[in-house]
């Protein structure tokens, strides 16, 4: 058996009895005006984060996303796209499938917005999704790539980059881990389909992004995930997993490389009204402007004693230098 036959048999399971805490944080559900979600749908919230940002879903997008759960994100993606098909759910495992859409049914009766035809259920997988080349304005996983070892992980994003129309997002939620893990911990299946042997470092994450052509990420959020101890798993020591919430656009690749936001800050504080470094970045006095990490470095490069450069914060929101 394969290991993403072992992650399959996971999440059979998984729909067809409700396994709270399977994969979850501490942020809270989005809460939404006239948005009712069923009690079985928060059960089988079974992501790492969130990917529903309001600032992506302007304008009513058609929407992706892969690894369908129980459809709470499903639902919360309908809610700015109110129109039939807009929604895409995609999964491999066909009870997670029709759970969903018995989830759907529920959500209909208690939303009144809500029509079940606003989503699109189909079977397939990350590896080969079933939608046309640039088809879509915004897909989405959630604690889902992070099953993926190496090569399957860069055929999932590269797929994704397909289907994703010009300037589309691709938002994701992984854990990321910065130790390393036993040869064991790393070979256990089981542990890999609950989304924690499979963890990558962020940088490599961040790696694997860029190198199928994404011109931007964002790092939006990084937060505690899970421990695996030495009394419960083959570890020596402690290993800290966190879970990052990502977006990734589908924005022409920069001559000089990709523009990765960390969260980092940079603030002009000399004698004049401004610094422009020549290069598009404008500095007004003492006024903050979020910066990715490759203009953080080419600023802290000049040496100035003028120009403060924050650290990474792993929180983004948007706006800034590019």
């Amino acid at each position: 058996m394969s290991y993403l036959e072992t992650t399959a048999d996971v999440y059979r399971q998984a729909a067809q009895e409700p396994q709270v805490g399977l994969c979850c944080t501490t942020n809270p559900v989005w809460q939404l005006p006239g948005l009712s979600i069923p009690q079985r749908m928060l059960s089988m919230n079974y992501g790492c984060g969130s990917t529903v940002n309001p600032r992506d879903l302007t304008g009513s997008p058609t929407v992706l996303y892969v690894g369908v759960g129980g459809g709470m994100e499903l639902l919360q993606f309908a809610y700015f796209s109110r129109r039939p098909g807009a929604v895409i759910g995609v999964d491999v495992v066909p009870e997670m499938l029709e759970a969903s859409r018995q989830n759907m049914r529920t959500a209909e009766e208690q939303n009144e917005w809500f029509r079940s035809e606003f989503v699109d259920l189909r079977p397939g997988d990350a590896l080969h999704l079933p939608v046309p080349d640039e088809s879509v304005d915004v897909a989405a996983q959630n604690c889902l790539f992070n099953i993926f070892k190496l090569d399957d992980l860069k055929r999932a994003l590269q797929e994704t980059y397909r289907v994703l129309k010009p300037h589309g997002r691709l938002v994701m939620s992984d854990p990321t881990c910065e130790q390393p893990m036993s040869a064991e911990l790393r070979a256990d299946e089981r542990l890999r389909a609950l989304c924690l042997t499979g963890s990558l470092p962020l940088q490599q994450y961040l790696d694997l992004i860029t190198s199928v052509g994404f011109g931007t990420v964002e790092v939006r959020a990084r937060r505690a995930y899970r421990v695996l101890s030495p009394q419960h798993y083959a570890t020596d020591e402690l290993i800290y997993i966190e879970s990052v919430e990502v977006c990734a656009i589908k924005d022409p690749m920069p001559a000089d490389g990709p523009c990765i936001f960390t969260g980092r800050t940079a603030i002009y504080y000399g004698a004049q009204e401004l610094f422009d470094d020549q290069k598009g970045h404008v500095l007004l006095q003492n006024q903050p402007l979020a910066v990715c990490d490759k203009t953080a470095a080419a600023l802290l490069a000049l040496g100035r004693d003028d120009i403060f450069v924050s650290p990474s914060t792993y929180h983004y929101d948007g706006g800034g230098c590019c």
